[in-house]
């Protein structure tokens, strides 16, 4: 198989396959193995704090980017003429979070796009005095662009606003450094690049930034002793765990666990070298083809993924999976995506079998 499509979920590793079988083994042998499970919920935690270079106090566990979004926009009192920033390279699940506040008094300002691409300039023109909130991915879903998001998050700093990055179409393989974003909040689930399952998602949330409000989603595993089993109190944990809700998702948190310590293995710059290659090859050869590459062609602003515009992506991403080219197709685009498994054979295969999908059908 020719595996491209990590921006919507990682490839199966032997690691991840063992830790599901763990998983299940544990309730084959123990039956109720929850020291167990909430020792693994930790060093999941741990590992995400490390990976962006956060501390442990600073990550909640939640089930999505979704909820994750929710909670900080609920902790936030918006009056009228209050705004949150994002953009149409957006996640719309992300930006619906966003628009939903609108109940609450907020507006909500898009950064205008040039050719499809987010740019400082859109973000400069939509950062007022008005914005509390500014939303930005580190890399977009839509077409792989890599956004400026340092010189996006000074814009929000000069005009006093908070900084929210969704980090899910580049976490465990782009530099994903808290310190040096500067964001007040980073949200990314385990699926994709991390090379976990659905169902778990790690929110950041940086020490001392200002909140109006406590969580009213919230469930014993945000209190400060979720075990004291206390009904007619309601704490909130002074770490960023005040953020969590019920039951954390135990199995998704085994896949994860297992992600990111392949990921450990993996020199972080070999890997971005590696990415930033193939992916600049693939445009490169796609482009000769004669594709229409909605990805950016600069390796600077291209994260890991190359996407192709099509009349009917689902048709196309149909003809490659019937050549076991596994994509993923959104919107006019099909996604393909690049993760440190790749290498030139499958950059060979998607090009060939491109080329002789367009020979059947015309553009």
């Amino acid at each position: 198989m020719t595996y491209l499509a990590s921006c919507s979920q990682g490839a199966l590793s032997d690691a991840l396959s063992d830790a599901l079988t763990e998983f299940q083994h544990s309730l084959l042998e123990l039956g109720d193995p929850w020291q167990q499970w909430l020792e693994r919920v930790g060093e999941a935690r741990r590992r995400f704090a490390a990976l962006i270079g956060a501390h442990i106090d600073e990550i909640a566990i939640v089930s999505s980017a979704s909820e994750g979004a929710y909670q900080v926009a609920s902790g936030l009192v918006w009056t009228p003429g209050d705004s949150v920033v994002t953009s149409d390279v957006e996640f719309p699940s992300i930006a619906h979070v966003w628009l939903a506040q609108r109940q609450r008094h907020a507006s909500v300002r898009y950064a205008d796009t040039v050719g499809g691409f987010a740019t400082v300039e859109g973000y400069d023109r939509a950062i007022d005095d008005s914005a509390r909130l500014v939303s930005v991915p580190l890399v977009s879903y839509r077409h792989g662009q890599r956004l400026p998001l340092n010189e996006i998050t000074t814009l929000a700093r000069r005009r006093g606003a908070q900084v929210f990055i969704d980090a899910y179409q580049g976490a465990g393989i782009e530099p994903t450094n808290v310190g040096r974003l500067d964001c007040d909040y980073l949200v990314s689930g385990a699926s994709k690049f991390l090379l976990g399952i659905p169902g778990v998602a790690f929110l950041y949330v940086r020490h001392g930034t200002r909140r109006d409000l406590d969580p009213q989603l919230t469930g014993w595993f945000g209190r400060v002793d979720p075990f004291s089993f206390n009904a007619r109190e309601l704490d909130y944990s002074r770490t960023a765990r005040r953020y969590e809700l019920g039951t954390p998702p135990v199995l998704a948190v085994y896949g994860a666990v297992a992600g990111m310590t392949l990921l450990s293995t993996v020199d972080q710059q070999a890997l971005a070298v590696h990415i930033t290659r193939l992916t600049g090859r693939l445009h490169r050869e796609l482009t000769d083809l004669g594709e229409q590459i909605g990805s950016p062609a600069s390796d600077e602003s291209r994260g890991p993924q190359v996407a192709v515009r099509d009349d009917d992506p689902m048709r196309l991403a149909s003809y490659l999976t019937a050549r076991r080219i596994v994509t993923s197709p959104r919107g006019t685009f099909v996604r393909l995506a690049i993760h440190y498994y790749n290498n030139d054979a499958d950059i060979d295969a998607v090009v060939r079998a491109l080329a002789g999908y367009r020979s059947r059908h015309r553009r």
